[in-house]
Order: C-alpha cells, then structure tokens, then sequence
C-alpha cells in the first residue's frame, strides 16, 4: 500500500507530550519495515511548518525555525517528498467544485487532489473525517494501519 502522509501525523511526532505520538511513530516505522511506500507532499510540510513554529499559546509546538528545518529534514530522509503536478491547481478545482468545499476546507481538497495525481488512494491522518467527502480516496488512521499490519 501506498500512503501520503497528513499534516498532522507530523505534527503529533514532534509533539512529545502528545498521547497519540508514539501510535503515529509506531505505524509509520511498521509501515515502512512492511514495505509500504510512505510519501510527503510540500504543502503538508509547509502546513507542518506553520504549526511547529506558531508559538504553543496559538495552538502551535513553539518549536524554532532550526528545529523545525531539522525535522523537515528528517521527515524527508524518512518519505520521499513527491513532486508537485503541473495540473494540481485544475484538479483541485474540480474537486472543490464537485464537493462544495467551503472555508478551510480546501486544504485538504488540495491534499486529495495531489494524493490523486500520484495515483495514491489512501492518506495516513489522525483527522480522517477532513477526508471522508472524497470518494476517490480512504483516510486511515495511524491505528488502524497497525491493525491492518498485525
């Protein structure tokens, strides 16, 4: 199985004091060791970014930029960051278009529309209801990725 991995899976294993890290590290490794393919895409660095240097009172990590650089880096030595399509800006009209997506929404149609243009139908998150509109893919827990695995 191929997955590309969601913002907040990056978010939750540099958040030590999350009770769900240690579950998204786990799935992540046993995936890997499993053989399947793990990928990132830009923005959900960029969005991993915004969270892990907004400071902890704005609901971010609070993390410095040279930290935060040193994990992006380690995220990509881990997933191989994909390439941005050409056409992801049409097709992720299409699919705002198609699912009526309102508001903050659309960024995740826009992870939808790139897991699309890698022929991925499945993304790892901790937020699968953000996924459930679109048909054409299949949000899976951390959780439940181990589950599947065991």
């Amino acid at each position: 199985m191929n997955l590309l991995v969601d913002t907040s899976i990056l978010v939750r294993l540099s958040d030590y004091s999350s009770p769900v890290r240690q579950i998204c590290e786990q799935a992540i490794l046993l995936g890997i060791e499993r053989g399947y393919a793990l990928f990132l895409c830009a923005q959900v660095l960029i969005e991993y970014w915004a969270v892990s240097t907004r400071p902890v009172d704005a609901n971010g990590l609070g993390r410095s930029v040279s930290l935060t650089y040193e994990d992006c880096v380690d995220y990509m030595e881990l997933m191989p960051l994909l390439n941005e399509p050409p056409d992801i800006a049409q097709s992720w009209l299409e699919l705002v278009r198609r699912y009526e997506v309102k508001g903050k929404e659309v960024h995740d149609a826009r992870v939808v529309a790139f897991a699309l243009a890698h022929n991925l139908s499945h993304i790892l998150t901790l937020n699968p209801a953000d996924f459930s509109r679109y048909q054409e893919v299949t949000a899976i827990t951390p959780a439940k990725l181990i589950e599947q695995l065991a």
